[in-house]
């Protein structure tokens, strides 16, 4: 279950965020890596993290049917509770061995984290960092070659609002350290303060020291999304400020509705999918303490979603529109028909555009496709040079109109459409690809337009 906090309300976001110049790395990192502000796969592939919570250490019985389950609804990753015995009974290696197993049985990809940190300073009996990082160092065993599967998530919520939570800093720094250390070479996450909502910001304008110290520059920062961001300005002004930055950022959890507020889950999701941003939506089911509603399904059965799983796994910009299979499980997955169903499936087949001289191609697919509306993908794929930067362009043949787009810089005059590519998926290799992704409205028709690309 969810811990409480005592959030306090949000000032408005104005401190600048320090723009870090990313060092190489002083150890190679093993399996997920960092880009940027991109997360990549092992394979080389960005991986857009599309999940729930799982509470198996409070529910270990129901892990295994419940992460089939997930995976049935859409998802590609799965946030998984763990113990280490502070205030919980811990996890022991075997048990998360298998859960590692049942994660790679399942095609999802696995964040691990040590729920007993949650509130230190403020919550009696909440663990430090550094014993997270002592039983971390217990399970290595069972985490030690799952590289390209796991991404270990320190402890979730390492602090509350409390003077101690100025000692985040130091403390993840040193945490960070010792795990390298240790010999863990897979990605890291490191949750945010005051209950995970970063409302000091703490986190924010400390972050880029942080990733400095981390040997293989492999960690990535996870906010917890509640009532302290319960207006579009709020959410986009912090995670801008990362992506500004160059740094990692995920939404590690949000819900629909909290005690402490009441935050705006649809520009958290619209503004995820825009940025390219990871989202985990909290959680599967089994919470308790007043915070019921923030079960995605009743009693453990995905036939029974809530307002609130309708709304993560179904609605726009969520996990079945969006989500797709990590490359590491030998392909990825399309995204399956949104909410609201379709009345009639996609016909158009992918229409890819012939290979210019300016060295790129580009293939426009509709995935997706509703009464009055309909979502796009957009592949853009170098030549047999590399590229720096490309442009896309069509006209539209049947007066279809953007609603949202992602992942690309889009202008539209008249039926004319010109999509330019974001600052951190202009340069293409020889022979790689990128995607870029949209949802418009259409009337009866909707003929697929004819697509150009350019490169320089």
């Amino acid at each position: 279950m969810k811990a409480k906090w005592w959030g306090g309300l949000a000032a408005v976001l104005t401190a600048a965020a320090a723009v870090l110049t990313l060092a190489q790395p002083a150890q190679a990192a093993a399996g997920f890596t960092v880009s940027g502000t991109r997360i990549l796969d092992a394979n080389g592939n960005t991986f857009l993290m599309r999940g729930v919570n799982h509470a198996h250490t409070w529910y270990a019985s129901q892990t295994s049917k419940s992460l089939a389950d997930i995976k049935a609804l859409g998802a590609n990753t799965v946030r998984v509770v763990l113990a280490s015995g502070q205030r919980w009974t811990a996890n022991s290696a075997s048990d998360v061995s298998n859960v590692i197993t049942q994660c790679k049985a399942n095609r999802l990809i696995c964040v691990l984290e040590v729920h007993d940190t949650t509130g230190y300073g403020e919550q009696s009996g909440a663990a430090t960092l550094a014993q997270a990082v002592d039983y971390w160092i217990s399970v290595k065993s069972a985490l030690t070659g799952q590289e390209n599967f796991v991404i270990l998530n320190i402890g979730n919520e390492p602090y509350g609002n409390g003077t101690a939570s100025t000692n985040w800093t130091a403390d993840t720094k040193s945490a960070i350290s010792r795990l390298r250390a240790a010999g863990f070479q897979h990605q890291i996450m490191v949750d945010a303060p005051n209950w995970g909502q970063d409302w000091q910001f703490i986190m924010r304008d400390n972050a880029a020291s942080v990733f400095a110290a981390d040997p293989s520059r492999n960690t990535v920062f996870s906010i917890h999304m509640y009532g302290v961001f319960d207006t579009a300005a709020e959410i986009n002004d912090y995670l801008g400020r990362f992506q500004s930055a160059g740094l990692p950022i995920v939404v590690g959890e949000f819900g629909h509705n909290h005690s402490d507020g009441n935050p705006d889950e649809d520009t958290i999701l619209a503004t995820s999918q825009q940025l390219g941003i990871g989202y985990l939506g909290w959680s599967w089911s089994g919470n308790g303490g007043g915070v019921e509603y923030l079960d995605l399904v009743t009693n453990f059965d995905p036939a029974q979603l809530t307002s609130w799983g309708q709304r993560l796994f179904n609605g726009a910009n969520g996990i079945k529109a969006t989500s797709k299979e990590a490359s590491v499980f030998g392909g990825t997955s399309s995204p399956s028909p949104s909410s609201p169903s379709p009345s009639n499936p996609p016909s158009n087949s992918p229409s890819p555009s012939n290979p210019p001289a300016g060295g790129c191609t580009a293939t426009y697919a509709v995935t997706n496709s509703w009464t009055g509306g309909f979502q796009g993908n957009v592949t853009v794929k170098a030549g047999s040079s590399a590229v720096n930067s490309w442009t896309v362009t069509w006209t539209w043949p049947n007066g279809q109109r953007f609603t949202n787009t992602w992942n690309a810089t889009v202008t539209t005059s008249g039926e004319t459409v010109t999509a330019r590519n974001a600052s951190y998926n202009g340069k293409l290799a020889a022979g790689a690809e990128t995607s870029w992704g949209f949802t418009a409205s259409r009337g009866t028709t909707n003929n697929n337009p004819a697509v150009t690309c350019a490169a320089a």
